[in-house]
């Protein structure tokens, strides 16, 4: 899996200006959790979907960043969180160990 690392806002407008032509996720990461560690690592070792961009928010490192595309996208913040963009939009989001990428591929099928 090629993870786009996410660290600012510009990256955040860019990512929702493509999702409106190839879906884009964000997986949302605490560095300090176990459980996102795990799904981090599930992910990693699943097919990754090539009409899917993926991008990575280590959210202890970018909190403002967290909390702006909570605001933004207008879902509640949780952690670890898969958030699916289209068309500018979150189509589907799934947290902690609900998180398959079997779901988020599903969603663009």
């Amino acid at each position: 899996m090629n993870w786009t690392i996410l660290t600012t806002e510009e990256q955040l407008k860019s990512l929702l200006e493509k999702s409106h032509t190839k879906p884009q996720v964000i997986f949302k990461h605490s560095t300090r959790c176990s459980i996102s560690s795990t799904i981090k690592t599930r992910l990693e070792k699943s097919a990754t979907p090539s009409t899917i961009d993926f991008h990575y928010l280590d959210l202890i490192a970018h909190r403002s960043l967290s909390n702006k595309i909570a605001d933004e996208l207008k879902v509640h913040h949780e952690s670890p969180q898969v958030l699916l963009l289209k068309n500018g939009e979150c189509i589907f989001d799934e947290s902690h160990m609900s998180i398959y990428m079997d779901d988020i591929a599903a969603q663009v099928a």
